[in-house]
């Protein structure tokens, strides 16, 4: 059984000789463990340093092309290289790379595809309280939008099987820490998450600016996703919303009208009305959305079936 670990790099040069030592190069049930780097545009030595501490893969991005899209291109690289299991974690030393034994277990023992390190946020001293009560809100939607237990769902430090690896779609530009967790749900992929440690803090995260922007962006990937996955439930309790606040105003104009003075309320009418029509339009796309829903569906066991030819798995 084949092991890469994989590492999105953007200049680590000062961050990487730690993070490559700790990781570890024989657990139990592995046969090889192999290391890559994917370089996301860096200005700095991170391909050097790479090179000096014995990295046996290194792939570049000519520009700086985001985190999502850095790890989208290593999980294809690592599948091309043959892994049979895929260990993501950060060129920064965030995570404890003696725990990756942990990491894998579930997946060597054959119990989970996606397995997820849990960090502990509330034990972590670098983490203000605010940090730690979005941490949790945060992900406690996640686990209800993908159907999942996974206690800290932004967390990177995670092992995918090859098959999880294979049926995982990235698609937002942004993170992949949500997105994988709410396709995993919905694909029905066995997961689970186990405790890891975490390394004394060594930078400030490059992945947001500001925790506005960051609530936001994570908030439109929830969405995205959740639509893309349930598209009928989603527009049908908006239409019947709209509905019902549309009935209230044309049923206080019915009221007003059956004693004598409708004329005086036909404002309610008018903006009942629309109400309505905007509750019958949106039930309609719920139908629309159900059918592209469908399409989507066979699109991605297309997606599905090609990837596993292009690396070697047509057979499964």
């Amino acid at each position: 059984m084949k092991l890469i670990i994989q590492i999105p790099c953007f200049n680590e040069e000062l961050t990487l000789p730690e993070t490559i030592k700790d990781l570890p190069r024989e657990i139990e049930g592995i046969d090889e463990i192999e290391f890559l780097i994917i370089d996301d545009g860096s200005t700095d030595r991170t391909i050097e340093v790479a090179k000096e501490f014995g990295v046996e893969h290194i792939v570049r991005n000519k520009i700086n092309l985001g985190l999502a899209r850095t790890f989208r291109k290593g999980i294809d690289e690592c599948l091309k290289r043959g892994a049979d299991i895929i260990v993501n974690t950060d060129g920064d030393n965030q995570y404890y790379g003696g725990d990756i034994a942990k990491l894998v277990k579930p997946i060597v023992d054959e119990t989970a595809e996606l397995v997820v390190g849990d960090r502990q946020t509330s034990k972590i001293s670098h983490f203000s309280f605010f940090k730690k009560m979005l941490q949790k809100i945060g992900s406690a939607t996640v686990r209800k939008l993908s159907g999942t237990d996974v206690p800290d769902t932004v967390s990177g430090f995670r092992a995918f099987s090859r098959e999880a690896a294979i049926r995982l779609n990235i698609i937002s530009p942004f993170s992949y820490t949500i997105e994988t967790i709410i396709q995993a749900g919905k694909k029905h992929l066995a997961i689970t998450s186990v405790p890891v440690r975490t390394n004394p803090k060594t930078r400030d995260s490059r992945l947001f600016k500001s925790i506005p922007a960051f609530i936001e962006r994570q908030l439109s990937s929830m969405i995205r996703m959740y639509l893309m996955y349930q598209p009928l439930r989603f527009f049908i309790y908006l239409g019947l919303l709209l509905t019902v606040i549309g009935l209230v105003p044309v049923v206080r104009f019915l009221i007003f009208y059956y004693l004598g003075d409708g004329a005086g309320h036909i404002q309610s009418l008018i903006l009942g009305s629309i109400f309505l029509l905007m509750g019958f339009i949106t039930l309609v796309m719920a139908i629309l959305a159900d059918l592209m829903n469908f399409n989507r569906h066979l699109l991605e066991n297309t997606l599905e079936r090609v990837r596993r030819i292009e690396f070697g798995d047509h057979k499964k």
